[in-house]
C-alpha cells in the first residue's frame, strides 16, 4: 500500500477553517459594532429629540406662567377697580345724607339751643352746643327722636356754665344717622 501523507492536507484544511473562523468573527464583531454603534446612535436621537422636546415645553410653560401672572394681575387690578366704583357708589349714594342730615339739625333744633360742633364718624352723629336750659337739650333729644332722618339720641355730658350774668347749659349728644337705604325699606315696608 502506498504511502499518503494526510497530515499536510488536515494541516491545510485546519488552517483555512481558522481563516474563516478568524473572518466570521471580524465580521460578527463588525457586525455588531455596527449595530451597537447604531442604537446608540439611534438611543443619542431620541435622547436629543426627548430633550428638544422637554427644552419647548419649559419655553412655552414659563411663557404660560408669564401669562398666568399677567392675568392674576389684571384680576387683582379689577378687584381694586371694582372696590373703587362700590366705594364711589356708595359716595354717590350717601351724597344727599348730609343735606338731609343739616336739614333735620336744623329742623330738630328747639328755639334757645345753637350748636358748637357737628362731627360724624360712620353712622354716628356727634353734637356739641350750648343752650339756654337743660330742658332745651331734652327737647332737642325728643325732636331727635322723633326725627325720620335720626334716631337713637343719647346725652353725653351737660354742664352749666355761666356766661356773665346768664346761665346755659354746654351739652354733647350723639345720635345716629339713618340711611337712605333703611328708610327706603322703612318706606316700602309701611306701604304693604
Amino acid at each position: 500500500m502506498p504511502r499518503v501523507n494526510l497530515l499536510p492536507w488536515r494541516a491545510e484544511q485546519r488552517a483555512e477553517r481558522k481563516k474563516e473562523f478568524l473572518g466570521a468573527l471580524g465580521v460578527a464583531v463588525a457586525v455588531g459594532a455596527a449595530i451597537t454603534l447604531g442604537v446608540k446612535f439611534t438611543y443619542n436621537s431620541w435622547i436629543d429629540n426627548q430633550q428638544a422636546r422637554n427644552t419647548l415645553i419649559k419655553q412655552e410653560i414659563t411663557l404660560l406662567d408669564k401669562q398666568i401672572q399677567e392675568i392674576l394681575g389684571l384680576e387683582n387690578q379689577k378687584e381694586r377697580l371694582l372696590a373703587r366704583m362700590e366705594i364711589i357708589e356708595q359716595l354717590q349714594r350717601s351724597r344727599p345724607e348730609s343735606v338731609h342730615l343739616f336739614d333735620e339739625l336744623v329742623e330738630t333744633l328747639p328755639e334757645g339751643v345753637y350748636l358748637t360742633d357737628v362731627s360724624q364718624n360712620g353712622r354716628r352723629v356727634q353734637i356739641k352746643g350750648a343752650a339756654q336750659s337743660s330742658t332745651r337739650v331734652s327737647a332737642l333729644m325728643r325732636n331727635i327722636d322723633s326725627s325720620d332722618w335720626l334716631k337713637d339720641p343719647g346725652l353725653d355730658v351737660v354742664e352749666t356754665v355761666n356766661d356773665g350774668p346768664a346761665r346755659n347749659a354746654s351739652f354733647t349728644v350723639f345720635a345716629q344717622q339713618i340711611a337712605m337705604d333703611e328708610e327706603d325699606e322703612a318706606f316700602a315696608e309701611g306701604l304693604q
